[in-house]
């Protein structure tokens, strides 16, 4: 006769007590664990955002909501673990135990819940190592009904990497406010191969809504310079061509948005903006210049290769609908 299988061992779900207890979040790791202690000390993460399932003093899976400096609300999911040397069944327990308990917890039932990324090796889909790690994740969250959004380039600008000279086909001028920014971000939607603005945009905004959005929700927030903002536009006519939000977010100089009006698409001119976006930034000494983009947007990716920006990850977004 086959003995039956063994009953997992009971374990309980709990947020941490206080910032002391990073040590024990800290028993699963990721590669953004180097974060985490100054998140805890400007507000952008409280421990009853930051989620355990426990074994005894064993870890089992981890979770952590961030928001801005002083945000009152969870922006963004972007710790997920679980201990991948568990038995598959107990890991998916463990895993979604913790995540359905900690939504209910910290979440009002009727709130959008916001997105989860994960960041990932470049090579990751060809890694057995990474993808199991990456399905093992998947499987958890669309249990919860989360579905796959996008996969995003992540990249990087290092010093000592040339940046061009203005080529001339191109003047750039300042910001002159938000309007000024939104008449250019607006028709920018058009055509948008950005997944999540086509997502804002199938869920029923229209162009200037989603614009107004993305201005209110990231670009507004950021703490840097707007002087650092420039348009392009067609030397004497004065007609603008695209824009370039060159910023500093709470981690890195990055370049936070990048677009090119319609009418001006395929033309070269996506490689001055973004030319004058890094100048901007390596003109103030960083240490490094982030930006993104989807994966799909081929485009994009490649005129960040041109200009010597490194994939140096990837982003996996999910949301739930």
């Amino acid at each position: 006769m086959t003995a039956a299988p063994a009953a997992h061992p009971e374990f309980t779900v709990r947020a941490l007590s206080g910032p002391d207890e990073l040590p024990l979040f800290q028993r699963l790791s990721y590669v953004l664990d180097h974060e985490l202690e100054d998140d805890l000390a400007t507000g952008r993460r409280r421990p009853e955002w930051m989620w355990v399932a426990l074994r005894g003093e064993r870890v089992l899976a981890r979770l952590s909501w961030w928001t801005t400096a002083g945000g009152d609300r969870p922006l963004a999911l972007d710790f997920f673990d679980v201990d991948d040397e568990l038995p598959p069944a107990e890991r998916s327990e463990a895993g979604l135990r913790l995540l359905k308990t900690a939504t209910a917890a910290v979440l009002p039932a009727d709130a959008p819940r916001p997105e989860y990324g994960r960041f990932v090796p470049p090579d990751w889909s060809e890694d057995p190592a990474a993808r199991a790690v990456v399905e093992t994740r998947t499987a958890i969250l669309e249990a919860t009904g989360a579905r796959p959004l996008v996969e995003r380039l992540r990249l990087e600008w290092r010093p000592g990497t040339a940046v061009p000279a203005p080529g001339g086909r191109l003047d750039f001028r300042a910001v002159a406010g938000r309007d000024d920014l939104l008449a250019l971000m607006t028709p920018v939607m058009e055509g948008t191969l950005d997944a999540h603005t086509r997502d804002d945009l199938a869920s029923g905004l229209s162009a200037r809504e989603a614009a107004e959005k993305h201005y209110d929700e990231e670009l507004a927030g950021y703490a840097s310079p707007r002087a650092w903002w420039r348009i392009a536009q067609l030397p004497g006519s004065g007609e603008p061509v695209g824009f370039v939000i060159p910023a500093r977010n709470n981690y890195n100089a990055i370049i936070a948005y990048i677009g090119v009006l319609p009418g001006h698409r395929g033309k070269g001119y996506i490689d001055e903006i973004l030319a004058e976006g890094t100048r901007v930034l390596a003109a103030e000494d960083v240490p490094r210049i982030r930006a993104a983009t989807d994966l799909a947007n081929v485009p994009m990716a490649k005129a960040f290769e041109r200009a010597g920006y490194v994939n140096f990850e990837r982003a996996l977004n999910f949301v739930w609908d």
